[in-house]
């Protein structure tokens, strides 16, 4: 029997750079389902992550709205926790709000200090970290940054499966993203552009759900033209797509749906997946 696919959750950080837009990738480590890939900050969502107290520390949907945008019964709003919470695991990026409604940019040598070290402890597996966070400085998280793009579910045949969200967010000013040194051991800022070149001449080792969603990224003049159209996007238009191997007789007349040595198979849309 297939493996039951697992709720994950990935954010594409994005920047307004000289040459355009550039987002955030980060290469992991060998060990792993996904060792030496080139990936967005994700993974798993954790059962703290779907808690309803989450939704008293967001500012963002409510688990009843994010649950009807991904079309699950409940526990949406997991998703955009899941996103924050990796986001600052892996990235060092904690994409939340002061009290005043701005964007946490860790300016204060002494701030960026203490954030620092609740990343620390996160990453050693602590739990309610983020509400003690959100607490002790008077945060809040931007869930309401996170725009809902794209939905993947790994093939069939895979041992470990993930049922993924993607999402988009701008990364926010003064804060420094770099991976982790563990899960993730190097990362850089790339133009998409940039990024799907490096992939197609060999230079960069991406999957298909990367590849695609790269290229979601390309075209805009800057981050907050690629947000607003992101943010316009119907979640009930957004497809499920899961990558199925290329019969060796279809190799010869791809058509604009495959991808490598995939297809993508288009198998719902809203969030309603026809068979995972």
């Amino acid at each position: 029997m297939p493996a039951t696919p697992r709720p994950a959750a990935t954010v594409m950080l994005v920047r307004d750079a000289d040459a355009g837009v550039e987002v955030f990738l980060m290469k992991r480590s060998m060990a792993g389902v996904f060792g030496g890939l080139h990936v967005f900050p994700g993974g798993k969502v954790d059962p703290a992550d779907r808690r309803e107290r989450r939704e008293a520390l967001g500012r963002g949907p409510s688990d009843a709205e994010a649950s009807a945008m991904l079309g699950v019964a409940s526990g949406g709003l997991g998703y955009w926790v899941a996103c924050i919470r990796e986001c600052f695991e892996e990235a060092g990026v904690l994409l939340a709000v002061r009290r005043d409604g701005a964007l946490v940019e860790l300016r204060e040598p002494a701030l960026r200090r203490r954030v620092a070290g609740y990343r620390d402890r996160l990453n050693a597996g602590e739990d309610g970290v983020l509400g003690a966070l959100c607490a002790a400085e008077g945060f809040t998280l931007a869930t309401d940054q996170l725009a809902y793009v794209a939905h993947w579910i790994t093939p069939v045949d895979q041992p470990a499966r993930y049922d993924t969200r993607f999402f988009v967010a701008r990364a926010p000013a003064h804060q420094e993203a770099l991976h982790d040194g563990h899960e993730a051991v190097e990362s850089a800022w790339m133009r998409p552009e940039d990024a799907l070149e490096r992939f197609r001449s060999g230079g960069l080792a991406l999957i298909s759900p990367t590849v695609k969603n790269l290229e979601g990224l390309v075209g805009y003049a800057d981050g907050e033209s690629l947000l607003a159209a992101k943010r316009a996007i119907d979640p009930r238009d957004i497809p499920t797509i899961r990558p199925r191997p290329r019969p060796e007789a279809a190799a010869v007349g791809m058509g604009d749906d495959a991808f490598g040595e995939e297809v993508l198979e288009v198998i719902g849309r809203g969030g309603k997946a026809a068979d995972a």
